[in-house]
């Protein structure tokens, strides 16, 4: 039992140790640009969308493995065939190209939507698609430049030693090592350094690659020739110089550099000398841990040990859910959050505990963490994975990554500082609520709509969230809304209608008649949630709690008596009253109402409730009497919550209601 400890330390302490490592060395797939302006968009085939998925899910899962590059197609000599690419800096292998690669492929649909050709770069990588084949072929137009900084150069040979250096990286990349990559120090006085990196796609040979770079330097004079830092890239290559080091030697395989052209000797062995430890702490790393293995299988007593690495199961499971999303280490996430600890924890409901937590770049991130005891499992879990990570759109909360590991299931995505919708319209501090005043209501109103229908008819699929309520709506540094939580989301087809369950959940208040009595549900029981929604944006109070108020009847009733009366304007909000404008407030009622109709067919589409917000003069019809108010007398909304300290991603909600 004694030496399992000291082993368990021992890795524990490793692991701490290449932690810190890891942390010195990553940085984040930070986005650089794009060709998307140099094409326009255009009708893609369904045939073309589909390869182009495959493509981009093949180049994200072979990005791990690689060496940093790879090509693929489908569907060749074909109308519809993609081809694609992608090329990491050569610095970077594994983990850190995998999750450039996935980013840039995640991102490509949202920068660049509807272009049958593309290129798109990244700090840490590049990935290029095309509908026809590029591989091998030269391409230097069109060219782009980067300026880092402002600064200028003072001594105006500068610019003359800087061509030198970045020839002889040329010569280096080309010539001598043919790896088609090079980068390196330069001394320019006792107190001043420069650094450089050139790189070609690795489908060229040595001569195109000269012939690229070459192109590339002759352009720097004329874009930027004045300044200190500077990047020209091309869809074949590009070349990089600047005052500090944005790269680390960490892989670097090329031959060392003379004296004066970049680098020494010295600094090249040490980074061998690096490699070579760290390669033998692994091993032994391993030897360890298949000891510790043995020991638990011949402990009579059965008692499992703490599992140090992904288990067999877990990588089935993780490779089932969702390639194209980035993986990010456990020992990353625990280094994030201090382990978990109570000051990171930002709440928590019915998925589990959130806790707020810094990748290694210092990105603010939020993470669930599925709880052992969460009445919500790997049903809810993968749902999250499948559709937030295939959504890509300004008014969807984005995931960032995913873990499983140790038993550990872990969502991570991107941070809200200002928390959810409720937080801010149903709290007791009347400061926060004075900050929701009517325009920008309007606009989160405006925004969930947008949300609502690139959910229901401009995505690559066609899910209906089945949760839409105030707490899952996230509000980003501007109060831009943003749709969360698709752990009860559902995806049909194109020319599905509705679909019909046993399983009825959602949360009291917001589901419409059909789907809570008889477990219909379809693109309208989103709109009649929406509805509920604009109404609680309007007057500020919870549709579930608003039964047992002065009223004496559910906010539906309400409204809709108010706006049969011709009253419409006593349902705002009182804290409005100064910054509300009439026409525009009786005008979201009359939607609202026209959303929340008992019959789902009388209801309007999202894309028809757009249009009506974007026109003013556009005639609405009258709305029919609201549906009852489903759950009006039950607290708050049913919500499974413990407890909603400023949650940057809500719980799901799940309530069970049995069809009469």
């Amino acid at each position: 039992m004694a030496t399992k400890l000291i082993l368990i330390i021992s890795i524990l302490r490793f692991l701490s140790f290449m932690t810190l490592f890891t942390k010195s060395i990553a940085q984040s797939a930070n986005y650089v640009g794009d060709d998307c302006k140099n094409s326009t968009e255009q009708s893609l085939t369904a045939t073309y969308k589909s390869n182009l998925n495959k493509v981009l899910s093949l180049l994200s899962s072979d990005a791990i493995v690689s060496k940093g590059y790879n090509h693929t197609s489908i569907g060749d000599n074909t109308v519809d065939a993609v081809y694609g690419l992608y090329d990491c800096r050569g610095d970077v292998r594994g983990s850190f190209c995998q999750f450039c690669v996935s980013t840039a492929a995640s991102d490509i649909p949202q920068h660049c939507p509807n272009r049958a050709s593309v290129t798109i770069w990244y700090n840490f990588c590049i990935l290029r698609y095309s509908n026809h084949n590029f591989f091998g072929k030269l391409t230097t137009d069109p060219s782009w430049y980067n300026i880092s900084g402002s600064e200028n150069i003072n001594n105006p040979q500068e610019l003359e030693k800087a061509e030198d250096n970045m020839q002889s990286l040329i010569k280096e990349a080309t010539l001598d090592t043919k790896n088609l990559f090079a980068m390196g120090e330069f001394n320019l006085s006792t107190n001043k350094k420069r650094y450089g990196m050139v790189q070609c796609s690795r489908d060229l040979n040595d001569k195109q690659c000269n012939q690229c770079l070459g192109a590339m330097l002759d352009k720097v004079p004329k874009c930027c020739g004045t300044k200190i830092g500077w990047q020209v890239l091309a869809p074949s290559c590009l070349i990089k110089y600047d005052d500090f080091k944005f790269y680390e030697l960490i892989y670097q395989t090329s031959t060392p550099l003379a004296a004066g052209q970049g680098g020494s000797k010295k600094s090249n062995t040490l980074i061998i000398i690096i490699v070579i430890v760290l390669v033998a702490a692994v091993a032994l790393m391993s030897c360890c841990i298949y000891f510790i293995w043995r020991l638990n299988h011949s402990n009579k007593d059965g008692l499992e040990s703490e599992t140090i690495s992904i288990s067999l199961h877990d990588r089935k499971e993780n490779d089932s859910i969702n390639s194209n999303l980035p993986i990010i280490p456990l020992i990353w996430i625990k280094q994030s959050t201090n382990n978990f600890s109570e000051l990171c924890k930002l709440g928590e409901g019915g998925f589990g505990p959130v806790y707020k937590g810094n990748l290694v770049d210092g990105t603010e991130v939020a993470i669930k963490r599925l709880s052992i005891t969460s009445g919500q499992g790997s049903q809810e879990f993968k749902n999250e994975v499948i559709f937030i990570a295939k959504l890509q759109h300004r008014n969807l909360v984005r995931l960032l990554g995913c873990c499983i590991e140790d038993n550990e299931k872990l969502l991570v995505y991107e941070y809200m500082p200002n928390s959810s919708l409720d937080f801010h319209l149903f709290g007791t501090n009347d400061e926060k609520r004075k900050l929701l005043d009517w325009k920008l209501r309007l606009n989160i109103i405006n925004g969930i709509a947008k949300g609502l229908l690139y959910l229901h008819e401009d995505s690559r699929l066609r899910v209906i969230h089945r949760d839409l309520k105030a707490s899952n709506v996230l509000l980003d540094q501007e109060m831009n809304p943003k749709i969360s939580d698709f752990g009860l989301a559902r995806a049909f087809e194109k020319d599905q209608a509705q679909e019909n369950t046993r399983r009825v959940v959602g949360t009291y208040g917001y589901m419409s008649p059909e789907y809570a009595m008889e477990g219909l549900y379809s693109v309208k029981s989103d709109v009649f949630s929406f509805g509920v929604l604009l109404l609680e944006i309007i007057c500020g109070q919870r549709n579930s709690g608003f039964y047992l108020g002065e009223h004496g009847q559910s906010l539906l009733i309400y409204s809709w008596n108010l706006w049969h009366e011709g009253k419409s304007l006593e349902l705002v909000d009182p804290i409005l009253k100064e910054t509300y404008i009439a026409n525009e407030v009786v005008r979201c009622i009359h939607i609202g109402l026209l959303c929340v109709q008992e019959d789902a067919i009388d209801r309007p589409t999202m894309s028809n409730v757009v249009v009506m917000f974007a026109s003013d003069t556009m005639a609405l019809p009258n709305p029919n009497h609201p549906a009852f108010s489903v759950g009006r007398n039950v607290k708050e909304h049913g919500s499974t919550s413990k407890t909603s300290n400023d949650l940057s991603v809500n719980e799901i909600t799940i309530s069970n209601v049995f069809p009469r």
